[in-house]
C-alpha cells in the first residue's frame, strides 16, 4: 500500500504541470472571432466608464506641451506587445476568475478617488484595470507577458499638483543655477537671484512648469522603451537608466537658454511663443538625441570582443601563408 501511495504520489507534478500547459492554447488555435466580439465588447465597456476620466487626459495633453507625450504612450504600448511577440505564452483556454480581482480594485480606487477629488488615482486606475481584463480573458501568463505594456501606460498620467510641485522645487533651483552658467558661456550677463534670472533688463521667471519635471518623466519613458524592446546587456541598461537624470537636466536647461537667447538676439514675442508652443514637442526628440550620442559613446568605448581559439588562429596564418 505504501509503494502504491508513493507512486501515486510522484505522479500527481507531471499531471497537474500536464493540465496546466494544456489550458494555453497557440495563437494557431485561438478562435479569432469569438476574440474579436470579446474585444469590442471590452473596449466599448472600458470607453464608457473612462470616457470622463480620458476626457481629461485629452485636455491635459492639449494644454500642457510637456504632456503631449501622452499621444504616443498607447500606440508605443500596443507596439511593444508587436515586437515580444515570439515571447507569447498562448491564450488560456477558460476564464482565469482571479482576475476579476484586480478589476474590483480597479473600481476601489476610482471611488476612493471620486470622493477625495484625486483625478490622478482615477488614471492610475486604467492600470490595474487593463490588467484585471487581460488576466481575466489571458490567464497569468499573458498577464505578465503584457506588464511592460501595461505598466507604460502610468506615462500617460499627469503627476497629481502637490506632487508635482514638491518634486519641482529642488528642480527649479538646479535649472535656474544650470541656466545662468549656460547664458554666461554665451555672453550674456546674467545673474540668478533665486528661481530668477537677470539679463540685464529682462528677468526669466523659471516657474514650476520650467523645473523639467515633466520633461524628466518623458524621458524616463524614452528609456522605459528602449530598454523593452532592444536587448542589451544589463549594465548597458543600468548606464542608460542613470543617464536620465543629467540628460533630463541639460534637455530643460537647454530650453531655458534657449528661451534667453531668443528674447535677447529676437524678440520677446519669438521667446514666448518657443516657451509656450514649441519646447514641449522639441525637448523630448532633443533628448533622444542625447540617448542616442550616450548609446554611441557606450558603442565606442566598450566594443564586444569575440573569443577565438589559437587553433583557429594557426590555421587562418596557414591560409594566408
Amino acid at each position: 500500500m505504501q509503494a502504491k501511495r508513493g507512486k501515486a504520489t510522484s505522479s500527481d507534478p507531471q499531471k497537474t504541470t500536464a493540465a496546466s500547459e494544456s489550458a494555453y492554447q497557440p495563437l494557431t488555435e485561438v478562435d479569432w472571432s469569438r476574440v474579436g466580439v470579446a474585444g469590442l465588447i471590452v473596449l466599448a465597456t472600458f470607453v464608457w466608464a473612462y470616457w470622463p476620466t480620458l476626457a481629461g487626459l485629452l485636455s491635459a495633453w492639449d494644454r500642457e506641451p510637456d504632456y503631449s507625450h501622452g499621444y504616443f504612450v498607447v500606440p508605443l504600448a500596443l507596439f511593444f506587445l508587436y515586437a515580444r511577440r515570439d515571447t507569447f505564452p498562448g491564450v488560456r483556454s477558460g476564464l482565469a476568475w482571479p482576475g476579476l480581482a484586480l478589476i474590483a480594485l480597479s473600481i476601489g480606487i476610482r471611488m476612493f478617488g471620486a470622493r477625495y477629488y484625486v483625478d490622478a488615482i482615477d488614471g492610475w486606475s486604467i492600470l490595474i484595470w487593463v490588467a484585471g481584463v487581460v488576466w481575466l480573458l489571458g490567464g497569468w501568463r499573458v498577464l505578465w507577458w503584457s506588464a511592460p505594456s501595461i505598466a507604460f501606460l502610468w506615462f500617460m498620467i499627469p503627476l497629481p499638483w502637490r506632487v508635482e510641485r514638491w518634486l519641482s522645487l529642488p528642480l527649479q533651483r538646479i535649472a535656474t543655477k544650470i541656466s545662468c552658467a549656460g547664458l554666461q558661456c554665451f555672453g550674456q550677463p546674467a545673474i540668478a537671484e533665486g528661481n530668477t534670472i537677470l539679463i540685464g533688463d529682462f528677468q526669466l521667471e523659471v516657474e514650476q512648469a520650467c523645473s523639467g519635471l515633466r520633461i524628466f518623466v518623458g524621458i524616463v519613458a524614452l528609456a522605459f522603451a528602449y530598454i523593452v524592446l532592444v536587448k542589451r546587456p544589463w549594465w548597458e541598461r543600468a548606464i542608460l537608466l542613470v543617464s536620465v537624470v543629467p540628460i533630463a537636466l541639460v534637455a530643460n536647461s537647454t530650453r531655458i537658454i534657449a528661451t534667453g537667447l531668443l528674447n535677447q538676439w529676437v524678440s520677446g514675442e519669438a521667446a514666448h511663443k518657443f516657451t509656450h508652443d514649441v519646447s514641449g514637442y522639441v525637448m523630448i526628440p532633443f533628448a533622444a538625441g542625447l540617448f542616442a550620442l550616450v548609446l554611441w559613446y557606450l558603442s565606442n568605448v566598450l566594443r564586444e570582443v569575440k573569443p577565438v581559439e589559437v587553433g583557429e588562429i594557426a590555421r587562418r596564418e596557414a591560409v594566408e601563408i
